[in-house]
């Protein structure tokens, strides 16, 4: 079919529809020629029509064809050499997806033929192969921009106020009885009236989801008949991925992931996504050519010395070349067309140490942040770092710039060996309480860490309190897989045991837990599911695993465990002496006062610097003073709270704790005991001085009552 062509324009990148026709445009440094094919139907084999690019603006191929519209199936073919010693791996037998498309037509069909280099020859990758990957391949889709945002503004919850929940789209809905059936699994199920008030009943204000940035599945994993259930395999940084969508529309899940946008908006919740820019799913020298390899492989990835290899920080075979100036515009291009096109108001970026590394080592203060901090539209939204990678120095909890925020991996360990009973300091674990001051206090606030204690990688909190081992054989790898120091201790039994006391035990440390995670200073992240009592039976690498070990069973959720979450949440928000945008000082706030924050021995004196060294101690009390919180609402009005005096017992045994002098209060309330299954209607009362029993292994928390 002959097509009539103009010029057309450089940018933007992609495929843009003006109402009368389509711009095409893909950047290539090496290339030496472009062609758009053109499908009719997303099964068919072979296009039909193929439009030579003969345009170029720089490293930018462009083309305008008039008359073609919104539903426009297409891919590139990229000619150049086919020479992997040398980093170039062209290959015009490849159809490839647009790296810029903002919406994909399905998921690929493994063969051969995805593959740049005959498989199975003696060359290895050096053999170029011949044929046609069309067939196997999906489409990029055209897409026009008229969704109704009506008056859908950014929700700019302050960090302090924020309380994240990590979950996956499909996982968190497909057993969800309250959602139909003909859309669980998806971006409409997430907007669900059902899905919508159960989370605004738990009280978080910002749902973290699990890569929806189109992926891949790995060909080892489909040919074993598993899947690439996480996501972290991305090989479109625009386009949501379809298996999320219920949408039957050709490009429908763009509207979709909008709509389910707008329904959270409305309902105070904010939108978080999980981004892999640190690697594409085509994998190391012998993986498929599906898109940036076949597009420009020198450009888009970091190659060795030896230009036949990738530099791999991310252990997944590849890693994108962020220092390459095109390649940190599709990144910041992408950002930006998720906050002002698709209302995200947040990133959580995966293995983000992977970014920062200019050579090889990593700078905090590389281009890929210095974009970022002066851009006036991704620099606004939440930015939360992954705090590491694979490579040597790729460790780099407390190192972000100021402007981010960062999974607190220290904070994690850290408590959980406090309630394990391993020999650690009280020094850190009141550190980590207290915002990691250590990390992040010489530019920073309370609020750059994110706590957490589990999250998508690892145990869920009740597999932490049940098994000292990892049990990743469904994975078919025979248990190599996944971490095998999880600082997990499974209180007297391994997995399921109908020990009614082992049970009891592991009901309270996860209530230990929760309690320590919400009342810590930082923005608490909870993994979905946590708060029903969601198992993976002691999987804790379960990215393979598109099953009932992943999804949340919903049927049989723990309601009170589910209260009690709901209870801290509601307390954590109530009162801001848990949510300090300012750092505690330890000091008197004047004369004759008490200070801020003071700790205390369970006998009621403060501790002293020997009593922090010790590493076989487990048990001590603070004093949240809520006349100290050190700062003001936007009227400039000082933020004060009630007092708050929380003892922690990670001994086995029960212990008395003293309450302190009348200064510190003269009448307390508990509020929170762990120690108890079922909240007591009453509230116990407790006057200054007086002794009261935290049971062993449990956290109380009493509030002042005023007079």
């Amino acid at each position: 079919m002959e097509l009539k062509t103009y010029i057309g324009f450089p940018f933007p990148l992609g495929a843009t529809w003006d109402g009368k026709g389509v711009n095409f445009s893909l950047f290539s440094d090496n290339a030496t020629a472009v062609e758009v094919c053109l499908f009719d139907h997303k099964e068919d084999a072979t296009p039909s029509a193929c439009v030579r690019i003969t345009d170029r603006t720089y490293s930018v191929w462009h083309v305008y064809i008039p008359g073609l519209k919104p539903g426009q199936l297409y891919g590139f073919r990229v000619h150049g050499p086919y020479r992997p010693e040398e980093g170039l791996r062209f290959n015009p037998h490849k159809l490839l997806i647009d790296p810029n498309g903002k919406a994909i037509s399905g998921v690929l069909n493994w063969h051969d033929a995805l593959f740049g280099y005959e498989i199975g020859s003696p060359d290895g990758d050096l053999k170029m192969s011949k044929t046609d990957s069309a067939p196997y391949l999906p489409k990029a889709i055209v897409v026009t921009n008229d969704f109704d945002w009506e008056d859908d503004r950014p929700l700019k919850i302050p960090y302090q106020n924020t309380i994240i929940y990590e979950a996956h789209v499909k996982g968190y809905t497909w057993l969800n009885p309250d959602i139909p059936e003909e859309i669980r699994g998806t971006y409409a199920a997430i907007a669900h009236p059902a899905s919508v008030r159960y989370l605004k009943a738990l009280g978080i204000t910002a749902i973290e989801l699990m890569p929806v940035h189109h992926f891949v599945t790995d060909r080892y994993l489909n040919d074993k008949g598993l899947t690439n259930y996480w996501g972290y395999n991305t090989i479109n940084y625009y386009a949501p991925d379809i298996r999320y969508s219920a949408s039957s529309e050709c490009g429908g899940q763009i509207n979709e992931f909008k709509q389910m946008v707008k329904d959270l908006h409305k309902a105070g919740i904010e939108v978080i996504l999980d981004v892999v820019y640190n690697h594409t799913g085509e994998g190391s020298e012998l993986g498929p050519t599906l898109s940036f390899r076949g597009i420009d492989n020198a450009s888009y990835y970091r190659l060795q010395d030896e230009k036949r290899y990738y530099m791999d920080y991310t252990g997944t075979g590849n890693t994108l070349n962020t220092v390459q100036p095109n390649v940190l515009r599709m990144i910041m291009d992408s950002l930006r067309y998720w906050i002002l096109d698709m209302h995200v108001d947040g990133f959580r970026f995966d293995l983000a140490s992977t970014l920062a590394r200019e050579l090889h080592e990593v700078d905090r203060l590389g281009s890929f942040f210095d974009i970022i901090h002066q851009d006036p539209v991704i620099s606004q939204v939440k930015l939360i770092a992954e705090p590491w990678d694979v490579g040597e120095g790729g460790y780099q909890v407390g190192k972000f710039p100021p402007g981010w925020a960062e999974w607190n991996g220290m904070f994690r360990d850290c408590i959980r060996d406090y309630w394990r009973g391993a020999d650690s300091m009280l020094a850190e674990f009141a550190g980590r309480f207290t915002g990691s001051a250590d990390l992040y206090k010489d530019d920073r606030y309370p609020t750059a860490s994110i706590n957490f204690v589990t999250a998508h990688d690892g145990f869920t909190m009740r597999d932490l309190v049940s098994y000292n081992e990892k049990h990743n054989e469904a994975n078919g790898e025979d248990n190599q897989d996944g971490e095998n120091h999880n600082r997990s201790w499974n209180c007297g039994a391994e997995g399921d045991t109908d020990d009614k006391s082992i049970l009891k035990l592991r009901r309270q440390q996860v209530r230990n837990l929760m309690t320590t995670l919400f009342l810590s200073q930082g923005v608490p992240m909870l993994l979905a599911g946590d708060e029903i009592g969601r198992t993976q039976k002691g999987n804790n690498n379960a990215y393979c695993q598109d099953n009932e070990i992943s999804w949340i069973d919903w049927e049989n959720k723990d309601e009170v465990l589910l209260a009690f979450t709901q209870k801290l949440i509601r307390i954590r928000k109530e009162h801001p002496i848990f949510c300090r945008t300012r750092w505690f000082k330890g000091a008197k706030l004047k004369e004759g006062s008490v200070a801020d924050i003071a700790w205390f021995l369970p006998e009621g004196t403060e501790m002293t610097d020997e009593n922090w060294n010790h590493d076989y101690a487990k048990s001590l009390a603070v004093f949240l003073n809520g006349q100290g919180i050190n700062a003001h609402t936007y009227e400039n009005e000082p933020i004060t709270d009630d007092h708050f005096y929380i003892l922690f017992n990670a001994h086995y045994e029960a212990l008395a704790f003293r309450l302190p002098d009348a200064a510190y209060g003269e009448q307390w309330i508990k509020i929170i005991d762990t120690a108890q299954e079922e909240e007591n209607e009453a509230q116990a009362l407790y006057r200054c001085g007086e002794k009261l029993t935290a049971a062993g292994r449990s956290v109380v928390v009493l509030q002042q009552k005023k007079k």
